[in-house]
């Protein structure tokens, strides 16, 4: 046995090293280097298997919209694609999910929340002493 052979049967799964020439007949008319040559040098671009991994992102908008009256509707679009619309969504279902997501959006959404709480407290406030009224004028006819 040669050096050469005992050195494959000693490592398993490695290949002999021989002195015939191994490169392809394109590859010696190249630059005319080894596979061992070719090994050595550093490769190019990115390591086999440490492809950037690609993030799916997905488009979904939701669109909250408010009255002064206090009433708020929500609207959600996948990409171009309506999912929902108009749906009645409770003002403090609206004032929670923006303290959730962010403070600067929970500010101005509650500026708004606040303001319609006050115009409909002057509304109650106005209906409850027309009402008083209308008791007064029933009580006066009743008598």
């Amino acid at each position: 046995m040669t050096q050469q052979e005992e050195t494959a049967t000693e490592v398993p799964g490695a290949a002999a090293s021989t002195t015939e020439d191994t490169t392809t007949p394109d590859a010696a008319k190249g630059a005319g280097t080894t596979p061992e040559t070719e090994s050595e040098k550093p490769k190019r671009g990115r390591p086999k298997g440490a492809a950037p991994k690609k993030t799916r992102t997905v488009e979904l908008t939701l669109t909250v919209t408010g009255t002064a009256d206090g009433e708020w509707q929500a609207e959600l679009k996948h990409g171009s694609k309506w999912i929902a619309r108009g749906l009645d969504v409770p003002a403090a279902a609206v004032s929670r999910a923006a303290k959730e997501l962010h403070a600067e959006l929970s500010g101005p959404i509650d500026e708004v929340i606040d303001a319609a709480r006050e115009q409909q407290q002057a509304k109650v406030e106005q209906l409850e002493a027309e009402l008083a009224r209308a008791k007064q004028a029933l009580a006066e006819l009743d008598s």
